[in-house]
This record gives C-alpha cells, sequence and structure tokens, in this order.
C-alpha cells in the first residue's frame, strides 16, 4: 500500500536508538526512543545519506539553527540515516558546528525505519533526503523526498508546518499573516 498522507505515520512503535550531542555524560548521549512517546507534539523527521559527507551537515546544521523556530510550533525536530548512533557521536566529535548539534540523531543500521517511510536505497544501504511532517496524533500530513545531491529548504519545511497548523485552506506560495481560503 505504502506511506500516505492523512494515515498513521509508520513506525511509531519501533524501538530507536538516538544520539543526544546535549548530554555531557557520554553514556547518556544514546538513548531510546520511539516515535509514539512523541504524541502530543507535532514531529519533523528527516533522513540524509550518510555521516561524514558534504551536503547532509549543511541541512542538518540549517535544521538545528532553526529549532527554536520548530519550538515555537510545538515541534520535536528529529534526524536519522543508515549510520550507527557511535558514527554520528565520531561525526559530530571531529565537525565544529556539528559539536553544538541541539536535536537527536536516530541511528536506523537496520534499516527498519528508512523503510517504513520508503526511503531506503536498497542497492547502497543508504537513506534518499525525505522530511515528514508529522501531527500530535500520529498522523503523517506532509512529506518530500529529494535526490541524493540536492540539500532541502528548511524554510520551506517551516512554511508547509505554518500552513498545516493553521488547519484552513492555504493557496499557492502562502505564507504566514497571509490569508487563508474560505
Amino acid at each position: 500500500m505504502g506511506i500516505r498522507i492523512g494515515q498513521t505515520a509508520p513506525g511509531l512503535d519501533l524501538a530507536l536508538q538516538a544520539y543526544d550531542r546535549t548530554k555531557d555524560n557520554t553514556d547518556k548521549q544514546f538513548q531510546d526512543l520511539k516515535l509514539a512517546d512523541l504524541k502530543g507534539k507535532w514531529v519533523c523527521l528527516y533522513f540524509y545519506p550518510l555521516d561524514f559527507t558534504f551536503v547532509c551537515p549543511t541541512e542538518i546544521i540549517a535544521f538545528d539553527k532553526a529549532l527554536g523556530e520548530f519550538g515555537d510550533r510545538n515541534t520535536v525536530v528529529l534526524t536519522a540515516s543508515t549510520d550507527s548512533v557511535f558514527s554520528h557521536k565520531g561525526w559530530c566529535d571531529s565537525h565544529k558546528e556539528l559539536g553544538q548539534l541541539k536535536h537527536l540523531m536516530i541511528g536506523d543500521t537496520n534499516h527498519q525505519l528508512s523503510t517504513a517511510y520508503e526511503v531506503l536505497d536498497c542497492g547502497k544501504g543508504i537513506a534518499y533526503r525525505g522530511v515528514y511532517l508529522i501531527d500530535p496524533t500520529g498522523v503523517l500530513r506532509w512529506l518530500a523526498v529529494h535526490d541524493l545531491g540536492v540539500g532541502r529548504n528548511v524554510d520551506e519545511v517551516l512554511r508547509v508546518l505554518d500552513a498545516l497548523q493553521t488547519d484552513k485552506l492555504c493557496p499557492c506560495n502562502w505564507k504566514p499573516g497571509q490569508s487563508t481560503l474560505n
């Protein structure tokens, strides 16, 4: 059947492992997570192909810089790749800007999450650049998938999130503060 807008987001009950750069104690930097635990909040889940690459850190840093804006919208930001949480840690330890990361990085080494969200390139074992907005009830409300070499626009993700949160009809190129359709 495939992933569908308006349906329960896939993988809500998957047991995930995440890397949390904000924890000082290395033992506490690795934590278990289920997307279902985030019900009651909006979730922005985005996938990227690989650690230690060139386009990926530009996106991760851009999402991280926008965390305040996502927080103002009651939205948790999570990122995932098919790398391990230990690879995430090594990358963040070696990269100046990623060393300041404030959102969780999911290690999808078993490919369950990337398969559930239909972004896994099985031949390469990596995820395409998918981004998903899940509402507080766990329903998938928006998705976009980009090719491996093209970074995303965080402002567009925020614009779509704003439009969804109006719960009204929003015309093409709508921006917050503009009229919605009746």
